[in-house]
């Protein structure tokens, strides 16, 4: 049996229609991935109904609002559920994202296709977000632009450098707000900052939830192996910028040589 390819479309709203080949199956499954070793918990139908010359459609709006990670899709047919592969994938409404305003709590959906083959989506849920633009390396340092949306930046607002897995060693930067109280900027060059992985936060206020900075808001839904950048030798150390599996900005700190 040929295995059945859906092909999808998503709109500025977060829309996103999906369209088969075929008539058959009642419905379309949506599955959060679970964690390995756990089982799944998070399902999600949508009515698949015929439109012409054979072809079926299922939509899913904007609401609800589905929580953060990766969702496989499937074929509903009775009581059997059949894992879709990709057919084309209208993706143009995400690519200029990062430029429109959003609010809080943002709510983020990217199809994409998987290592295996198989369509998949990616969703992020965020109660604010502060969307990444331009990382740029030069010599011994790194500059960074960035947004911020469902909240705004007053003048005690602070981007915070947070070593992984040690807690308490943190490092604060004062941010180039813009006009807008939206936009900053800020550049990195500690050369005393310690080796290993450090996060990258903004606390928009003094006792504020800090906010993890990352791109989100374009049709990229994997992009560490895509964003590749250089690192920038400051003194003894090397300071490289890099996405992580969930498109957060992070700088891997070695020793220069």
């Amino acid at each position: 049996m040929t295995t059945p390819r859906a092909g999808c479309a998503i709109d500025s709203q977060g829309r996103i229609t999906f369209e088969l080949p075929t008539a058959h199956g009642h419905g379309l499954l949506l599955r959060l991935r679970p964690k390995k070793g756990q089982p799944e918990e998070t399902l999600h139908v949508l009515g698949l109904e015929p439109v012409d010359e054979g072809r079926a459609r299922a939509v899913l709006n904007s609401d609800p609002v589905l929580a953060e990670g990766r969702w496989d899709v499937y074929l509903l047919d009775g009581s059997e559920r059949t894992r879709l592969r990709p057919g084309p994938r209208d993706l143009r409404a995400l690519v200029d994202g990062q430029w429109g305003e959003r609010r809080g709590p943002l709510a983020v959906r990217v199809p994409y296709v998987t290592k295996d083959g198989y369509l998949a989506m990616r969703t992020w849920l965020r109660p604010a977000h502060a969307e990444v633009g331009r990382v740029d390396v030069t010599g011994s340092a790194l500059s960074v632009t960035a947004r911020l949306h469902g909240a705004s930046l007053p003048g005690d607002a602070e981007v915070r450098l947070r070593l992984r897995r040690a807690e308490g060693t943190v490092r604060a930067l004062k941010p180039l707000v813009g006009e807008d109280g939206r936009s900053f900027s800020f550049t990195v060059d500690d050369e005393s900052l310690d080796t290993g992985i450090w996060d990258l936060f903004v606390r928009p206020a003094a006792g504020a939830p800090m906010i993890r900075l990352a791109r989100l808001l374009d049709d990229v839904a994997d992009r560490k192996h895509v964003f590749v950048y250089p690192g920038a030798t400051a003194g003894k150390i090397v300071v490289r910028p890099y996405y992580t599996v969930d498109n957060d900005l992070s700088l891997e700190v070695k020793q220069a040589g």
